[in-house]
């Protein structure tokens, strides 16, 4: 049975779960997992102080309930199992994960998935800005994984990313800022300076209505691309519910930076 975690007492203050985890808690009684310590503000609590829990720890399923926009981190540094949020999520979900699964039915808030290696995130509902970024001062973000968010996400998604998968239904400015490597895909509106500093990698932009691209990109063809094929089978395989064109125009930049990046316009 996966383990029910309920808020039992509502504070505006910020809440810190980093360490409540299927990996870490996988041996632990239902008690010691009451008693692990997290932060309330700068205070440090006991988990049963805010949450009930239910159900056992061996199973590597943790399920959360309830509205937790001011719970952060999270999944942060998940290495395997799976962590379910059904509700709403706060900062740094799934940031510098490892592994395993984490599904959110609602939305959540800033720096989704920041630095993670490997695993996957699936959120239902929009994300805030800084998704599968780099923390300030880090040389890159997210380095493998996969993240999924239905809804829109805010800006700098993909800030420096170097592998993975990154698929949105909108965004905001800046997407794939002094991006290194891997593929960001936005299904619907986005924002202006897209790729600015990208080195490698691919940004696709599918929605009807495509960005104005900066100056220093360049139309290369039309062309089908076996890429796009490859693209839309994982995404089909994780019921994402949109396709990718096989028809896409290919545009070359930043040539700021060498000009090796990708950015896909859907076809007309």
């Amino acid at each position: 049975m996966p383990v029910e975690i309920e808020q039992i007492q509502s504070t505006s203050i910020p809440l810190e779960v980093e360490n409540i985890r299927p990996d870490l808690l996988a041996d632990q009684s239902l008690d010691e997992v009451r008693k692990t310590k997290i932060f309330h503000g700068k205070q440090e609590v006991e988990f049963g102080d805010f949450f009930s829990a239910r159900g056992s720890c061996s199973d590597l399923i943790f399920r959360w309930t309830g509205d937790l926009k001011g719970v952060h981190w999270i999944g942060a540094g998940l290495s395997g199992g799976r962590v379910e949020v059904e509700g709403n999520a706060g900062r740094h979900l799934g940031s510098e994960m490892t592994g395993g699964e984490i599904h959110v039915s609602g939305s959540v808030s800033d720096w989704v998935g920041a630095e993670m290696k490997a695993g996957c995130i699936e959120v239902e509902g929009s994300a805030g800005h800084l998704v599968g970024a780099a923390y300030r001062g880090s040389p890159r973000g997210m380095t493998g994984g996969t993240i999924l968010v239905k809804g829109q996400a805010g800006n700098e998604v993909g800030h420096t990313m170097r592998r993975g998968l990154i698929a949105v239904g909108g965004l905001g400015d800046l997407a794939g800022f002094n991006m290194l490597a891997g593929s960001i895909f936005v299904f619907g509106d986005a924002g202006i300076r897209h790729g600015a500093g990208m080195r490698r990698g691919t940004l696709a932009f599918l929605g009807e209505k495509p960005p104005e691209l900066l100056p220093t990109f360049r139309f290369a063809c039309r062309q089908e691309l076996d890429i796009c094929s490859i693209a839309d089978n994982i995404l089909q395989q994780r019921k994402y519910g949109a396709s990718f064109p096989r028809k896409v125009d290919l545009y070359h930049g930043d040539f700021l930076e060498g000009g090796r990046g990708e950015i896909f316009i859907k076809a007309a």
